[in-house]
């Protein structure tokens, strides 16, 4: 830090988990585990959609994208923490956190507004389902993905935050650059930091969340008026992964960002954040791909197709 009138940061300090060393080495290998895990889940995701036609449909494609953020945004925060946990320097530069805050906090609205359309998406499927291939064409899911790219860019308030001064301390409780940690270190009025945050997250989630639940309430209307119950039960099963999947991400994203600050610790907004920024990710694909029978086949004649699996024997 650069002494003078005020105090300008030039690098924070990430303080992590405040566990022995034992214990980092251990956490270490669970995340890295969670984060391969991830990884390949998720690339597989979009491997398999793209190389099986059958699913290119509207609802594949959202799926495919869901799981290209959720490799985005695990990455700007995860490996750095994986270092962090076997280095002594935990130290992160000024525009790095910047970097990270803004990657991280884009790439997860993104997933909030991916979650709303594939609501909208199911909605019509199951409601409307003789207009979907018109109401869901190409051009529209284009629409919606690119619509969500963008409210995901708007992260207005992360600019605003790195203008602040940061006059007493650079160390960050936290394993990575989030906005409630940042804030408890300026010295600066932040009220009007807090009020975009507040206004931000909240709009986010509120207006995906209300998209999300009006379309359900449509969709278990028409689940309760169908007379098949073979019917009922495939249209309740192709909705499954979504609402497991939206449960876990708001759940978890609303108790870190819209709970009274005096009603929660440093530590469980650590554990929220891990669960929300490391582990969700690693679940999405798992949810979509074993819970879903369309998934399931693809995978199972992917394997079959993979002849050279099979040991080569020569002939005599």
């Amino acid at each position: 830090m650069i002494q003078g009138n005020g105090t300008r940061v030039t690098e924070f300090i990430l303080l992590g988990f405040a566990v022995r060393q034992e214990v980092q080495y251990i956490l270490f290998l669970v995340f890295l585990l969670i984060y391969v895990t991830s990884l390949v889940g998720n690339v597989g995701m979009i491997l398999l959609i793209r190389c099986d036609g059958r699913l290119h449909t509207p609802m594949y494609f959202f799926l495919q994208n869901l799981a290209f953020v959720d490799l985005c945004y695990t990455s700007a925060i995860t490996p750095k923490m994986l270092v962090n946990f076997l280095v002594s320097d935990k130290s992160i530069s000024f525009s790095g956190c910047v970097i990270q805050l803004y990657v991280y906090g884009t790439f997860a609205t993104i997933e909030l507004f991916l979650l709303a359309s594939m609501a909208v998406d199911r909605y019509v499927a199951i409601c409307n389902p003789l207009c979907y291939p018109i109401v869901m064409s190409q051009r529209a899911c284009i629409q919606l993905v690119t619509g969500s790219y963008i409210m995901g860019s708007l992260n207005a308030h992360t600019g605003l935050l790195f203008s602040l001064s940061f006059c007493n301390s650079n160390t960050i409780n936290h394993f990575f650059c989030d906005a409630p940690p940042i804030l408890a270190l300026s010295c600066s009025n932040i009220d009007l930091n807090v009020m975009l945050l507040i206004i931000s997250v909240g709009f986010n989630l509120v207006s995906t969340l209300m998209v999300v639940f009006f379309s359900y309430v449509y969709i278990l209307a028409a689940i309760l008026r169908m007379p098949s119950v073979a019917g009922r039960h495939k249209a309740f099963s192709t909705c499954a992964s979504h609402t497991t999947a939206v449960t876990i991400f708001y759940g978890t994203l609303s108790y870190m960002y819209l709970q009274p600050s005096s009603s929660k610790s440093e530590e469980n907004d650590k554990v929220a954040s891990v669960f929300y920024g490391i582990v969700i990710p690693m679940l999405n694909p798992l949810i979509y791909s074993l819970r879903n029978k369309e998934v399931k086949e693809a995978m199972k004649v992917l394997v079959k197709s993979c002849s050279w699996v099979r040991p080569c024997i020569p002939e005599e």
